[in-house]
């Protein structure tokens, strides 16, 4: 049995006429006639008295003619969802970010693509830069804005900058050093590094960085956000190494000094599904240029 069957049957009970269902239904009669005797014979039945005009159901007939309509309707009403659902698709766009992006340029970034799709309903969720990753795989985001170099088939990355890293340290805080700072000269501070959960993430390229330039901090405290670890910095309780674009983020206690150290950068990735045909993916990426070229950032190193 086919929906064309059950289709063309209520269209002959609602017309009470197989000419004027033939007419409504834009097929030749006799193959309509056809598609009602393979239905009877379906269901071993005579659903239509032959013979009568105007067209008459048999008691049968009645019964699955009324069944049929109630079929039809949930298939269109299946139809309708689909094409929802498919509209609401085409028309959302979901952007995974990790919280220090926010003090960069993601929001300018953000607000460029929103003026080019206003139509576009935005959503924004904070992950880790691995959370971002299974978040892409899974259909849970279509691009994220990561800190960390993960290599993983299904993913295209883009590196859209390097940034420099600084560090944050408590108000009033004195090394007996002016200007830049080395890691050497924070080796007697405690350390604090962030996020602690997922791995690999942001403290482990810090905690490397440190390794990499022999210096091992006496303490070191692992929280969960960049804004514990800026509290835990204005409480005196150590240094934390942030990218450069936190500064804009003004909190009390906190003072921020340049690192000189020639690896000491942090790169801000945008990831996203290599298979995804998707238009947006490519306008976002337009405004990421548009908006590092505005500000003489140059794109890529």
């Amino acid at each position: 049995m086919e929906f064309r069957h059950l289709r063309y049957f209520v269209a002959v009970g609602r017309e009470q006429s197989f000419t004027r269902a033939a007419e409504t239904l834009h097929v030749a009669q006799p193959a309509l006639s056809k598609q009602i005797q393979q239905l009877e014979d379906e269901l071993g039945m005579a659903l239509i008295e032959r013979g009568s005009r105007p067209v008459r159901l048999t008691e049968p007939g009645r019964l699955i003619f009324e069944q049929a309509i109630q079929i039809l309707e949930r298939i269109d009403d299946l139809r309708e969802t689909g094409r929802r659902l498919r509209l609401a698709e085409r028309n959302r766009f979901r952007v995974g970010f990790v919280a220090s992006t926010l003090y960069g340029r993601l929001p300018e970034i953000i607000r460029g693509y929103r003026l080019k799709r206003p139509d576009v309903d935005l959503t924004l969720l904070e992950l880790l830069t691995l959370e971002q990753i299974a978040a892409l795989k899974e259909g849970r985001i279509d691009v994220g804005f990561g800190r960390i170099e993960i290599e993983d088939p299904a993913i295209a990355r883009v590196l859209l900058r390097n940034e420099r890293l600084i560090v944050a340290v408590p108000l009033g805080w004195d090394s007996g050093l002016r200007g830049p700072l080395r890691l050497r000269d924070l080796a007697d501070s405690p350390l604090i590094v962030y996020p602690k959960g997922a791995r690999p993430n942001n403290a482990d390229r810090i905690l490397a960085l440190f390794r990499d330039h022999g210096v091992r901090p006496p303490v070191i405290h692992e929280v969960r956000e960049l804004q514990t670890a800026l509290g835990l910095v204005a409480a005196g309780v150590g240094v934390c190494v942030v990218p450069a674009s936190v500064e804009r983020l003004r909190r009390d206690g906190v003072a921020y000094r340049p690192l000189d150290e020639e690896k000491a950068l942090i790169p801000v990735i945008m990831s996203y599904r290599k298979d995804d045909p998707s238009p947006e993916i490519g306008l976002i990426l337009d405004c990421v240029h548009e908006d590092y070229e505005r500000e003489g950032i140059v794109f890529g190193v």
